[in-house]
């Protein structure tokens, strides 16, 4: 493994070695039967089990390394894995391979006045580049997603779960192998050096297809503004929740919990809560008192404050922080048009809830805001691939070109068009 102090020469060669096997390794990937795919990631589900306490050694060493560095609790959590996450992992892998196999599909197909048919029919992207941070499982999720999808992956881990990903990856690897597919399917870029990040930018010389980042602002924000290949976005979670004055008090603060507190690290926490005025007096209070005693810092505007003086003073940073720990940020709004207003003028456009009974505030917050995922009644947390039935994913893409909200196996296609005749000529 190259450590990041190895010269930019080879960091370079490195990266140019992995884009054209990656390349190459594409084509063969893209005819490969559905049969082999997923014997492949079921021989890697039962790899990544049968070398748990090797995984979790690994992890150890991450975790040692990122105490010493100093890293957030948030990042830590992200970082960790244990015996239940690893088992996670594996059986992610496994409804992956369960999943439909999207290649070949027939999205349409039609006639024409002239007698040719043709059909658009689902293909692989070819070569897909993954860079994200801290998260161990992503080098599992990404290999098996773009696996059941035809395509080659080279991943890029971030350097503080390097050695638990390189265990991860020889799984994957060992999948790869006892399915007869390529080796090179599936790569993971063996250097901390940060310019390898720059190289895949660059598009390996054109064997990248495209880039999938997932991590922090500044990661998402540098791949925006240098990438010579098309990107699905993933900007950062600053995910809302709307209280409507027609919500049932108890369901709100169970939502309301969940949706901060489960997991505070991950992209659909809820960072920012949003309440009626209206009900000011019935929920504003018993819903921050549920946050309190689970253990969450309130950050509230001044007259959330007069109502719950058991809190810091909110500031204008607050309404664009995505805080991914403890934290939420609080406001009191005029009803659901307030409610959007606010949402549209500081969201990230990722997941936005409102929880009503009133069906008008529903459609009216389902029709106005523009972002990836919209719920109604149910927590933020269900933001995520996994729990819309479509396996693991690799991301929540919030651009709006080619693939929105989770990214999973469908996203991770394209199509071509397939046109039959029978010696049509035009005049």
């Amino acid at each position: 493994m190259l450590k990041s102090h190895e010269s930019a020469d080879d960091t370079v060669s490195l990266m140019a070695a992995l884009g054209r096997r990656a390349h190459v390794a594409a084509r063969p990937l893209a005819v490969a039967s559905t049969e082999a795919k997923n014997a492949a990631l079921t021989a890697m589900a039962d790899a990544i089990r049968r070398n748990d306490a090797q995984i979790l050694e690994a992890n150890a060493i991450d975790l040692k390394n990122g105490e010493e560095a100093g890293l957030s609790a948030s990042f830590m959590d992200r970082l960790k894995l244990t015996p239940e996450r690893i088992a996670a992992i594996a059986q992610g892998i496994r409804e992956i391979a369960a999943l439909a196999d999207p290649v070949g599909t027939v999205i349409a197909a039609w006639d024409r006045p002239n007698g040719l048919h043709i059909e658009r029919v689902r293909t692989p992207l070819g070569v897909v580049g993954v860079i994200y941070e801290s998260r161990p499982n992503v080098t599992a999720d990404a290999g098996a997603l773009c696996l059941k999808a035809g395509n080659a992956v080279i991943l890029r881990g971030g350097s503080d779960s390097i050695n638990s990903s390189s265990a991860i990856h020889a799984c994957l690897v060992e999948g790869l192998k006892a399915a007869g597919l390529p080796e090179d399917a599936i790569q993971l870029v063996p250097t901390t050096d940060r310019a390898a990040v720059g190289e895949m930018l660059k598009g390996l010389s054109g064997n990248l297809d495209v880039i999938i980042p997932r991590g922090g602002k500044s990661l998402v924000a540098r791949v925006q503004a240098e990438a010579r290949v098309p990107v699905f976005a993933h900007l950062e979670g600053i995910v809302h929740l709307y209280i409507d004055r027609t919500a049932d008090l108890e369901m709100a603060k169970k939502i309301a919990v969940n949706a901060k507190m489960r997991r505070t690290g991950i992209c659909g926490a809820a960072e920012t809560l949003l309440v009626d005025r209206a009900v000011t007096g019935t929920h504003l209070v018993p819903i921050l008192a549920a946050l309190k005693d689970a253990g969450c810092a309130i950050r509230a505007d001044a007259e959330v404050l007069k109502a719950f003086p058991d809190a810091e003073p909110a500031t204008d940073a607050d309404w664009t922080s995505e805080y991914l720990d403890a934290v939420i940020s609080v406001k009191l709004v005029d009803g659901v048009g307030k409610a959007i207003d606010h949402i549209e003028t500081f969201s990230s456009h990722h997941t936005e809830a409102i929880v009503a009974e009133d069906a008008a505030a529903v459609e009216r917050f389902f029709n106005e805001i523009d972002s990836a995922i919209l719920l109604h009644n149910a927590s933020t947390q269900f933001a995520d691939g996994g729990e819309f039935g479509m396996g693991a994913e690799i991301g929540i893409a919030t651009g709006k070109m080619h693939a929105r909200g989770p990214v999973g196996v469908e996203q991770l296609t394209s199509f071509k068009y397939r046109v039959r005749g029978a010696g049509q000529v035009r005049s």
